[in-house]
């Protein structure tokens, strides 16, 4: 038996049966509309993002599994992994909506984010085995910064900054270190 997926017609009984009052996919796109906006001015420098990560009141986030934060991540950081970003979670992480929040991810690192998926290759580093699995590129349309910014921007987090450019882990200014180093 084949099911009809085709696009719902408005007031059909296929449209009441899909119904669901906790998913808004038109309310995401237009809060994602007007988180690009308000992101244009918030994207930073490396030498922006180094000072301003020094700066009272301010907190670097990483949005990356906890495994890939272990492996490396930017010195100072926090963590918490985009799929626990949710009413709850997120206020108690950070309770204060208008600390000045530095997000970063994989796409900020070497090598380019690729056009398709089947272009992402592996971080080239100086230590393959961490930078590498640590980095792991996304597409860019598909790049954890623009998913964690829009996150935050709808929970009502205004207050962040991206870092903007490409950077090579082996000779950026940003200081990183592993969890696994700690051990």
């Amino acid at each position: 038996m084949a099911v009809d997926l085709k696009a719902t017609v408005p007031g059909t009984d296929r449209e009441a049966k899909l119904a669901n009052p906790a998913i808004d996919m038109p309310g995401y796109i237009k809060v994602a509309q007007e988180a690009e906006v308000h992101r244009r001015t918030r994207r930073v420098t490396e030498e922006e993002f180094i000072k301003m990560s020094g700066e009272k009141d301010t907190i670097i986030l990483d949005a990356r599994s906890k495994q890939m934060y272990d492996l490396l991540h930017v010195k100072g950081a926090i963590n918490l992994n985009f799929s626990d970003i949710d009413a709850v979670t997120l206020p108690k992480t950070l309770p204060d909506k208008n600390v000045r929040i530095l997000i970063y991810c994989n796409n900020n690192f070497t090598p380019a984010a690729p056009e398709r998926a089947d272009q992402v290759q592996p971080v080239r580093a100086k230590k393959p085995d961490v930078a590498a699995r640590a980095f792991q590129p996304k597409m860019r349309t598909a790049s954890l910064n623009v998913s964690t910014y829009t996150a935050l921007y709808n929970y009502g987090y205004k207050n962040v900054y991206e870092l903007a450019p490409l950077l090579d882990v082996n000779t950026s200014k940003i200081v990183f270190e592993s969890n696994s180093d700690k051990k």
